[in-house]
């Protein structure tokens, strides 16, 4: 079975919303022997393609002889080429390249791949050739087609619109496919990764807010430290999120320079002189934010540091979110025998054996998307220094695996908020009876009456089993007013504020 994410709304047609997912089988997307066929041919020779599709030669010889398995290209790349051929055709009939006849019908086809019309026209897998060559001949024969049959033509004659000449003029799979990477990229995380980073920020300040005023047991080692607030452990979660969220807006920002207009290796052969920088123009009105082309992009046909820095910007998000699941998993342990000082909602039975468990299974499953995210933006960084000479020639696989890491963030983190977060409240009495219990509290002493005489407190108090207060009464080392006056819980939790 195929999955395959459909985006659709602002900008590149991508929802804010998380994606919906669509499931098309394999076996459909292959010629039938009982299905009826029309002939193409390319400089390989005839072809027969199904005639009900749009696709032509270039793409039937690829999906015949390249089926590994069922990944296919991210629909999101397709759209962002229906934008970038929509923009290169109006370049090039404000250029006097295109006929402006073709280039209407070019640009309507164009706009149409772009908005998902024809999203079933396009069953290549990423495991292809490494320039993503095969689709971006998909996306050429599909426009072509469509846009001849708008000229009242039969599908395949490549009249009197050509997938090269015209669709492809002035570009080539080179800087194309980049140039759809980022912008296809871009899109995703703005419409996709970023508003499920920010609904989860809002998520944890809220249960900061909650906790703003209760006062719980720090742990250091795993083992008990100072009393801090329940809301400054949220904190900590908030503040590690909101810097993740501005270091993935600063490193998608790289993604608005593109690689268009190098055509084969960089040196901009075949195309107009002044095509890249229109081309910028038209895709930025088109897709309402600043794209620019770069003066000399050979380093963004070669190499991909961009994604690749945007990848490890996905892995410190998922390391933040990992380390947070962990300590939400800790502080909910129990219910009787662990810390359980944090309250999970009760979502599912956990135990196919022990009647009544309940686990923290929305944790566990975002920490299993923590580590799998991890793994790939390290397999995205080492397609990124694939590159050999003029060409990286892993581009599928490396924007395959960051809308996977996009994906996949976004829905964990959503699941996350929806079914665990907003939920969790606090166990008051099980919180108190850690701090009262506590003989960390001790610290608060050391000032008065010394570090060594404050050791040997805690540590007589731990040996007998007793309160502190009970051991201070036993070793005579303050009066029970200065005990009580130097031991105050809030004030040790909040220090700077002089409570």
């Amino acid at each position: 079975m195929i999955t395959r994410v459909l985006i659709k709304g602002s900008r590149l047609d991508i929802r804010s919303s998380l994606p919906s997912i669509s499931i098309l089988s394999r076996k459909d997307l292959q010629v039938k022997t009982t299905e009826a066929t029309r002939t193409e041919s390319d400089s390989f020779g005839s072809q027969e393609v199904p005639a009900s599709r749009y696709w032509g030669a270039s793409t039937q010889r690829c999906l015949t002889q390249f089926h590994v398995d069922d990944k296919v290209m991210p629909l999101q790349v397709i759209h962002a080429f229906g934008w970038i051929k929509k923009a290169a055709a109006l370049a090039h009939q404000e250029l006097g390249w295109l006929d402006p006849q073709l280039a209407k019908v070019i640009i309507e086809a164009a706009s149409e791949v772009a908005e998902g019309t024809w999203d079933d026209h396009f069953p290549l897998g990423i495991w292809q050739t490494g320039s993503g060559t095969a689709t971006h001949m998909n996306v050429n024969e599909v426009i072509a087609n469509r846009a001849s049959e708008k000229c009242g033509q039969a599908l395949g004659q490549k009249a009197p619109v050509h997938p090269n000449d015209h669709v492809n003029m002035g570009q080539s799979t080179n800087d194309t496919f980049g140039t759809a990477m980022h912008v296809a990229l871009w899109g995703g995380v703005h419409d996709i990764l970023l508003p499920a980073l920010a609904s989860l920020i809002h998520a944890l300040k809220d249960q900061q807010n909650k906790g703003a005023s209760v006062v719980k047991m720090g742990r250091t080692h795993l083992q008990d430290a100072a009393p801090l607030m329940v809301g400054d452990e949220w904190g900590a979660f908030v503040d590690t999120c909101e810097v993740s969220q501005k270091r993935i807006m600063h490193c998608v920002q790289d993604l608005t320079c593109l690689p268009q207009g190098g055509t084969a290796v960089g040196t901009g052969l075949n195309a107009h002189p002044q095509f890249a920088s229109l081309f910028a123009d038209h895709l930025s009105r088109l897709l309402h934010t600043s794209f620019t082309t770069h003066p000399a992009p050979f380093s963004l046909m070669s190499m991909h540091d961009a994604i690749v820095f945007l990848g490890h910007a996905f892995s410190l998000l998922a390391g933040d979110l990992l380390k947070m699941g962990q300590d939400l998993r800790l502080l909910s342990s129990g219910p009787r025998a662990g810390l359980g000082e944090f309250v999970l909602p009760q979502n599912e039975p956990g135990s196919s054996i022990m009647p009544g468990k309940v686990n923290p299974t929305h944790i566990e499953s975002l920490l299993m998307i923590c580590v799998h995210v991890q793994g790939l933006s390290s397999i995205v960084a080492q397609a990124g220094a694939s590159g050999q000479l003029q060409l990286n020639v892993m581009k599928p696989l490396i924007v395959s695996h960051m809308f996977d890491m996009i994906t996949l963030l976004a829905n964990g983190m959503n699941n996350l908020r929806q079914y665990c977060l907003e939920g969790i409240t606090l166990q008051q009495d099980q919180i108190n009876r850690h701090v009262h219990n506590s003989l960390m509290l001790v610290t608060a002493l050391t000032p008065h009456i010394g570090y060594d005489k404050a050791a040997r407190m805690a540590r007589y108090a731990f040996d007998h089993n007793c309160s502190l207060q009970e051991a201070n009464r036993q070793l005579g080392y303050v009066s029970e007013k200065d005990f009580n006056r130097w031991i105050q819980v809030e004030a040790m939790a909040s220090p700077k504020a002089g409570v």
